[in-house]
């Protein structure tokens, strides 16, 4: 059963001086939106700040179930990777995009002076949020990590390592980037979403995220999470850790998810366990009510 998640989590990677300026955008209620080589970030609301990133292939409006309500009374900003929901790929066709986004975030942190700022990171947005907790300390307050592990690879095997995993993921980067110019099938797309989300509606706007991602920054990304092994360092990310992870009865269910998140996250100082059951990996989409209740939760401590 945790190897199903660990295949479902892959396939969801298949598929799917910094400069600041204007560009247009679709979220209407938006009071704007700042363009970086690796990311946009679009910020609402006043108040404490708050930075959400989605995960891979996902695009901003993931997070549309909690960002009009965290807007009352928070600086929100809206993160989305470059060449995801159909955005140009900028710097997100070379090398290092994890990193690349990271940096990005630090200097979004630096020139809005929100250092402190608390961080919400999905799948591949979560690792990022590690990531840069553990590079630039000062920078998130605290961070939530929604379905995330510090090493993709012991969805596999708890023994995996980089060397074992990179041949995979680079065969999978490959074929992933082949198929850019090739449209994806509805069926194809479907089939990814059913295992990455639980409920009908969860599954139809995953499908259609699917479809508009940049399969060759998609690839490239998806080699870059599952060959990033941030296990030997977080004893040194002090940063408080909320872990939001989901559990269903097609699986994994409670007990063993309960075991291998918590396993995962052994090493980290400080970590506060949230699980949702009834939910898949898009926990936003399939259990809403739950999770603004976690996000909550999260804020107020």
């Amino acid at each position: 059963m945790i190897r199903d998640l660990g295949l479902s989590i892959a396939v969801s990677a298949m598929t799917i001086g910094t400069a600041f300026h204007p560009v247009a955008t679709h979220a209407a209620a938006s009071n704007r939106i700042m363009q970086m080589p690796h990311i946009s970030a679009i910020s609402i609301g006043e108040g404490t700040p708050v930075v959400l990133i989605p995960g891979l292939s996902s695009p901003r409006t993931v997070w549309d179930g909690v960002v009009a309500g965290l807007a009352k009374d928070h600086r929100v900003y809206v993160v989305q990777v470059n060449g995801f929901a159909g955005d140009a790929p900028g710097a997100n066709l070379s090398p290092g995009i994890l990193e690349g986004i990271v940096e990005d975030l630090h200097a979004l942190i630096e020139r809005e002076k929100i250092a402190g700022a608390a961080i919400v990171g999905h799948s591949m947005g979560g690792l990022v949020a590690l990531k840069l907790a553990e590079k630039h300390h000062a920078d998130p307050g605290r961070i939530m990590i929604v379905d995330a592990l510090p090493f993709i690879g012991t969805l596999f095997s708890p023994a995996a390592t980089v060397p074992m995993v990179e041949p995979q993921a680079k065969a999978m980067r490959d074929a992933q980037v082949a198929s850019y110019g090739k449209p994806v099938s509805d069926a194809a797309a479907q089939a990814i979403a059913d295992r990455l989300a639980l409920k009908p509606v969860s599954r139809a706007l995953v499908s259609g995220w699917v479809k508009t991602a940049d399969p060759r920054v998609s690839g490239a990304a998806m080699y870059e999470d599952m060959t990033s092994d941030l296990r030997p360092v977080m004893k040194t990310i002090v940063t408080p850790i909320t872990l939001v992870y989901p559990w269903s009865v097609g699986g994994p269910t409670k007990p063993q998810a309960d075991a291998m998140y918590h396993a995962a996250y052994k090493d980290a100082p400080h970590v506060t366990f949230v699980d949702i059951g009834d939910a898949r990996h898009f926990v936003m989409l399939d259990q809403p009510a739950l999770f603004q209740k976690a996000v909550g939760a999260f804020l107020s401590r």
